[in-house]
């Protein structure tokens, strides 16, 4: 088995730069590995992280089951509420986005249980966020409305949340 070769401190920079063209270019295994790398060389390095985390989460469509506890172990190793929380939610909405173009009969409802998931860890980032970043707003509502799409209509009204000016099913 071939031995890895260390990347330089000097490097990390260009690296990370490098990770997120992979990423760009949907190369999401290019992605991981250059960050992987750079966490040999500083094993703290939170771009490194968030970065590989995308980039696993890119994955979920082609390895759902192998990637969900690569990105989970990266997601510990962020030192910010704010980022552990935001990338929580995001692990969870883009593995409920697996489910749903699975062919599995649970799917659906495992999507649902995810997205839900998904808008609590988003609720915990908003509460930590900085003033002018709406992004867990923003991945709340969009997992609200994916929600709405795949769910039946519910006639109960407690089970309904306002969005858009309207009721809609939870």
């Amino acid at each position: 088995m071939p031995t890895l070769k260390s990347l330089s401190v000097e490097a990390v920079p260009a690296a990370l730069s490098r990770a997120d063209q992979y990423r760009r270019l949907n190369e999401p295994t290019d992605a991981e590995s250059i960050c992987r790398d750079v966490l040999l060389v500083d094993p703290n390095n939170q771009q490194a992280i968030r970065v590989a985390i995308l980039a696993v989460t890119d994955q979920f469509g082609e390895d759902l089951a192998g990637a969900v506890p690569r990105a989970v172990s990266l997601l510990a190793r962020l030192s910010h509420e704010y980022d552990h929380a935001y990338y929580a939610g995001l692990i969870a909405e883009r593995r409920a986005k697996a489910l749903i173009g699975g062919n599995a009969a649970t799917s659906e409802y495992d999507a649902c249980m995810a997205l839900r998931d998904a808008m609590e860890w988003y609720e915990l980032a908003d509460e930590r966020h900085h003033q002018g970043n709406d992004e867990a707003r923003l991945r709340w509502n969009t997992c609200a409305r994916i929600l709405n799409r795949l769910q039946q209509p519910v006639t109960n009204a407690e089970d309904r949340i306002q969005i858009d000016g309207g009721a809609w099913p939870v």
